[in-house]
């Protein structure tokens, strides 16, 4: 990204959407611009966890007025993420599709640990650099995420679904405050949070830090009451539960630097920060300034460099935890890669497209140490379900179907055939799993991949099927297998 350039991230919180703006400048990301909206999605989600027409509006409203900041930019500037309520809705897609239109970028789903993994990325990018073992709490509207970590790298991850909009509608809902309702609250959160009791003692740690929405709404009122800048304390937390106890009702509250947005939350944001400060024996929490937010935007500028990319790490790393025979793989991401550069066009080719394929050919056989037989689809299962920083539910699915349909019947594919790039990836990588089927280099000198409107043909060099007659025999197969879809695939001898 040169120096200079703009970059932008969108948070669709369970509270609050935000728009963060900012210019790269050598490594450094200054704030240009910050939006923020109260969208309080999170409180709209029925019993059965859809989300209700008038939520779903508020959202696609707020992404409106985002998107005409945001209609200069181009694909590579931007990145939107969305978290806890967004993971929960079973009516998400409904939602995203619209979303998408109206913001004019993906919207991407990220896991709990992934959303703390950038969290942290955010506050450590904003924090003098230095040795300390640091500690981060970020509680939001319908998830608390903890992290560990030191410079800038994580250690410990976790995302805990409790939060000050859940809280608040579940022990609050009214908007009335009492001591058993306070003290509900917090014996329900510690319930959830107590198994971090374990993974985040108070040895493990120097400096504890809070980032966004709870902590910056209850550091403001406290400030604004004569406590100390920039810090919560437990003195400070329990002054604060009295002064809700005696007014009694969020509405009657009447305290410097409560903001209205943050009035019908603050008593389910409360009660979870003063579980935390018991379970983690905090003292002292400092405000931080980064929060997901500034992580997208760093995690924007590290995506544009292999040596940088986290996903790629990952990649790595599952192949070398699950055994992949690392040779086969190799050789198959290369002859996969260079079929996809046929039929995209070199000249048309980016990183983006090319990457997921070369994941997905690093990882297809990451199923065989389960089990040898339909390996394919313990592979797309491993995938589904990986803990895999760096990446989207909705990348890792991508993934997963990769891998799921790298071999065998395509009709078993839950898979938009409509989508080129989709289509492109899949017969590359089942052209490359075909051709190195021998477990050595394959023999792909003079074969042609080209596109042909909806159709993809293939071809063979003279004499090319009876040199190598076993391979001219699995891809006439796959000439059949793809004659099952809306998509063809031509073989021309």
């Amino acid at each position: 990204m040169k120096n200079g350039s703009l970059l932008a991230a969108v948070d669709l919180g369970s509270n609050s959407y935000r728009l963060e703006i900012g210019r790269h400048d050598h490594g450094v990301i200054q704030r240009v611009e910050y939006l923020k909206e109260t969208v309080r999605q999170g409180g709209g989600l029925d019993e059965a966890r859809n989300l209700t027409p008038d939520a779903m509006q508020r959202g696609w409203d707020c992404l409106a007025r985002f998107a005409e900041r945001l209609s200069v930019f181009g694909t590579a500037q931007v990145r939107a993420v969305a978290t806890q309520t967004l993971r929960e809705a079973r009516n998400r897609d409904a939602f995203l599709d619209k979303a998408k239109q109206i913001l004019g970028f993906p919207i991407e789903v990220i896991a709990g640990r992934e959303e703390a993994r950038l969290i942290y990325q955010g506050v450590a990018h904003l924090l003098p650099q230095s040795d300390e073992r640091r500690l981060v709490v970020d509680i939001g509207g319908r998830s608390t995420e903890l992290i560990l970590g030191q410079g800038f790298s994580p250690r410990t991850l976790e995302s805990f679904r409790v939060g000050s909009v859940a809280w608040s509608q579940k022990y609050f809902p009214e908007g009335e405050f009492s001591a058993a309702a306070f003290e509900r609250a917090e014996v329900a959160a510690k319930a959830i949070l107590d198994e971090a009791l374990a993974a985040y003692p108070r040895s493990a740690w120097d400096s504890a830090y809070g980032a966004s929405g709870t902590v910056g709404a209850v550091a403001d009122i406290l400030q604004a009451c004569g406590f100390e800048q920039g810090v919560v304390t437990r003195e400070g937390l329990r002054w604060l539960r009295e002064r809700l106890l005696t007014a009694r009702h969020a509405d009657k509250v009447r305290l410097e630097g409560l903001k209205e947005d943050r009035r019908p939350v603050i008593g389910g944001g409360l009660s979870v920060l003063l579980a935390l400060f018991d379970l983690l024996e905090i003292d002292t929490l400092h405000v931080a300034q980064g929060a997901l937010r500034q992580g997208v935007l760093y995690d924007l500028l590290d995506r544009e460099h292999p040596d940088t990319d986290l996903r790629a790490a990952t990649v790595e790393r599952l192949a070398a935890r699950f055994g992949v025979d690392d040779a086969q793989a190799r050789r198959v991401a290369l002859a996969a890669a260079q079929f996809m550069a046929q039929t995209a066009g070199k000249g048309d080719m980016t990183a983006d497209p090319m990457q997921p394929l070369v994941w997905a050919a690093r990882l297809h056989e990451i199923g065989s140490q389960i089990s040898h037989e339909e390996y394919h689809k313990h592979g797309a299962y491993i995938l589904d379900h990986a803990d895999a920083p760096g990446f989207t539910q909705s990348e890792l699915h991508r993934l997963s179907l990769l891998v799921l349909g790298h071999r065998g019947k395509l009709r078993k594919l839950d898979a938009d055939f409509g989508d080129d790039l989709f289509v492109q990836q899949l017969l590359a990588l089942r052209l490359a799993v075909i051709l190195c089927h021998a477990r050595r280099d394959p023999q792909a000198q003079g074969l042609q991949l080209t596109s042909e409107g909806a159709a993809i043909r293939l071809t063979l060099p003279a004499s090319w099927a009876a040199t190598y007659p076993q391979s001219a025999h699995l891809l006439r197969e796959e000439v059949a297998a793809w004659g099952k879809t809306s998509r063809l695939f031509l073989l021309q001898e």
